[in-house]
């Protein structure tokens, strides 16, 4: 079956399960209740991508396109757009923004094109450039897109002097001041700016700290699930376990690199 007859069956299958005989969950749905669920879904993607489940990326790209599905068509019941007007508008977009390929217009690299994009974003009537990048999106992603965004649209370099290790050991004594000082507010400010400068020196280093930060976490969860193993085989859950048997359980569970 073509494509485009696919994608038709599956705005049908939607359409069915809001209708009148569909579905009772599916018909109470808002664009509100399922926010969890596309961020859900969005973040089953990433583990796929993260972990190369190549075989199972089709099927959760899938039940990420059924919540964009699943949007259109709870906007279509209030006849304010469509699932077309999605298509529509975002092909318009990739052709606006590509002037390169649908063009006369010639780039010669991918540095080049990042200014060209933002440079037609400002034509659109975009107020700043470090518009586009949602508040609601992770704090250290979101970090790495404002600094990412400020770099390619200016000759703002902050982010590549070699002074960034400096400026973290600074950061690091104005967190312990304001420890030391007790001020709530001013640590949580201190620790801001502290992680900010993070990842400022990860992306300076090519790497992601969002992606970075969510590697390490997933072995600190391997590692402990290790040292909880060892201890079930002493009898013991690691409430049961006296610190010493802790620690030592902790430093049997294989390190990983």
């Amino acid at each position: 079956m073509p494509v485009g007859e696919q994608f038709d069956q599956l705005v049908a299958i939607m359409q069915r399960l809001r209708g009148t005989d569909g579905c009772p969950w599916d018909r109470e749905q808002t664009h509100r209740s399922l926010r969890p669920y596309l961020l859900e879904e969005a973040y089953e993607v990433l583990e796929c991508i993260d972990e190369d489940r190549a075989g199972e990326l089709s099927t959760e790209l899938g039940d990420l396109l059924l919540q964009v599905l699943f949007h259109a068509q709870i906007a279509s019941e209030a006849r304010q757009f469509s699932i077309a007007d999605v298509i529509r508008a975002i092909s318009e977009k990739m052709v606006r923004r590509h002037p390169h390929v649908f063009g006369e217009m010639q780039v010669a690299s991918a540095q080049e094109q990042t200014h060209l994009w933002e440079r037609l974003k400002k034509l659109e009537g975009t107020a700043s450039v470090l518009e586009g990048v949602p508040r609601t999106s992770g704090a250290l992603q979101r970090a790495m897109r404002l600094q990412q965004k400020a770099s390619a649209a200016s000759k703002l370099r902050w982010r590549r002097q070699p002074e960034l290790g400096q400026k973290l050991n600074e950061e690091l004594t104005e967190f312990s001041r304001a420890r030391a000082n007790g001020d709530q507010r001013q640590l949580e400010a201190a620790v801001g700016t502290l992680l900010f400068a993070v990842v400022q020196m990860a992306s300076d280093a090519g790497v992601s700290a969002e992606d970075a930060l969510r590697g390490t976490c997933e072995k600190f969860i391997r590692r402990f699930r290790q040292m909880e193993h060892h201890l079930e085989q002493l009898g013991k859950t690691v409430h049961e376990a006296t610190q010493d048997e802790v620690e030592e359980a902790w430093a049997i569970a294989k390190p990983e690199g």
